[in-house]
């Protein structure tokens, strides 16, 4: 660094401290006489011990005071604690020394170590890009998995839910795509998971392989509401500065429904009236900024996969609502396909990619539409066909559905350690379905 710079980065340096004081503790939410500071600043609160400071943000006021939400646990905080101002927003640190740490909500190792040496600071909120910078997507990304590589082609820097209620495979799902997709690295966050499905995720589903190429960031059930968010922005944030280094990054989300309620907790800890089912209006203006993070851009691609929890596999409920209307497709894994064996248990007829017809060829779209065609004639007779209620050559449509059945499921599973790989799965819808046949 050049001597002017040192010289204008000290003349720019705030000499003064600003502190206010704990005046009430309730809930979530501390309450501040001072200082002086804006909604989504940093503070450290002085608890009294020696050198234990807690971080805390700014998410309002009320009246003349300041409202807080720690990031971690709210002990050994008194009235009259002190509270520093740091007048700028909570910074991570992001760079290559990363790929295959595991972090926590705010970008520290999981593991109490040391964070390697020269990393970049950036922030953990940003704006989305402009919609001009954005280029098309143009090219398809290979995922590694049959079905979708073939019948609902993704691209680079599409973002993707997979939608499913509990139990039915996501966290499978993402491990398979973490290990055998083309992208350049993996950026995972575990939002709201159990304690125990860390590790059963890092060690079972995404492997030693599939970590060397990723960084996990990770924010449990136990974490506070807070911490919880922060862990979707970290991971956007740094998904996003492997972006503008000009690679394909892969980012993975499991699950954004928790960090709907997550913000819901903190809307309603502040005041906010709940509005569509129990949901607070923050939530719905959060998940749009939050999801439109990835994506393209002029100098590289997010492509982006958000698991959305349904409960009761209810695919209508106000986030999967909200957010099926955001992104650019939607992956819906159906229990019924599941308890019958089936994995992964994609209902190709209940998913899209809104992509996938500007990035592939005509033959394959065409190939796809059949097997699509055929699904959809087998289903609607599947009730007489099973009760021998059915007459071959009723119709012929439901005859040719009869016959391709088999060959189509046989294609559609895929053993979680399989990999299939873009060309290869093209060339077996072809090969069965295309039009040369």
């Amino acid at each position: 660094m050049k001597a002017a710079d040192l010289i204008q980065g000290i003349s720019t340096i705030d000499s003064y401290k600003r502190y206010g004081k704990v005046v009430k503790a309730a809930g979530l939410l501390i309450e501040s006489r001072g200082p002086n500071a804006s909604v989504g600043d940093l503070c450290y609160i002085h608890t009294g011990d020696t050198g234990n400071v807690i971080k805390a943000e700014v998410v309002g006021f009320y009246e003349e005071n300041l409202l807080l939400m720690p990031y971690t646990e709210v002990r050994n905080i008194a009235a009259g604690s002190l509270v520093e101002a740091t007048r700028k927003p909570l910074q991570i640190k992001a760079g290559q020394e990363l790929i295959g740490s595991v972090l926590d909500g705010i970008g520290n190792p999981l593991d109490k170590s040391e964070l390697p040496r020269g990393l970049n600071s950036i922030s953990a909120e940003n704006e989305p890009p402009n919609p001009m910078d954005r280029p098309r997507i143009k090219e398809p990304i290979s995922l590694g998995i049959r079905s979708i590589d073939s019948l609902l082609t993704v691209g680079k820097g599409q973002r993707v839910g997979i939608f499913a209620g509990s139990g039915v495979g996501k966290s499978t799902m993402l491990g398979m795509v973490a290990r055998n997709s083309t992208a350049d690295l993996n950026v995972i966050a575990l939002i709201g998971e159990r304690g125990r499905e860390v590790m059963d995720f890092i060690e079972r589903d995404l492997g030693e392989e599939g970590l060397k190429r990723s960084i996990v960031i990770a924010a449990t059930s136990d974490q506070p509401a807070l911490m919880r968010i922060k862990g979707a922005e970290t991971a956007t944030a740094i998904a996003e500065y492997f972006r503008d280094m000009g690679k394909n990054v892969m980012l993975m989300m499991d699950s954004v429904t928790r960090v709907a309620m997550a913000q819901r907790e903190i809307g309603l800890a502040a005041g906010e009236p709940p509005t569509t089912k129990g949901y607070t209006p923050s939530v719905f203006a959060k998940l749009p900024k939050l999801l439109e993070r990835s994506g393209t851009s002029s100098k590289g691609t997010i492509t982006a996969f958000y698991t959305v929890l349904v409960d009761g596999d209810d695919m209508n409920e106000p986030i999967a609502d909200a957010v099926r209307g955001i992104l650019d497709g939607h992956f819906v894994l159906d229990r019924s396909l599941a308890n019958k064996g089936q994995f992964p248990a994609v209902n190709v007829l209940k998913s899209i990619s809104r992509v996938m017809n500007d990035i592939v060829p005509e033959t394959q779209r065409a190939a796809a539409d059949k097997v699509r065609e055929l699904l959809s004639s087998y289903y609607e007779s599947e009730d007489l066909i099973n009760i021998g209620a059915y007459k071959r050559g009723s119709s012929k449509a439901v005859d040719q559905a009869i016959h391709a059945f088999p060959s189509i499921i046989s294609f559609l599973k895929q053993h979680v350690h399989e990999d299939s790989t873009f060309d290869d799965s093209v060339s077996r819808l072809l090969a069965e379905w295309g039009d040369e046949t």
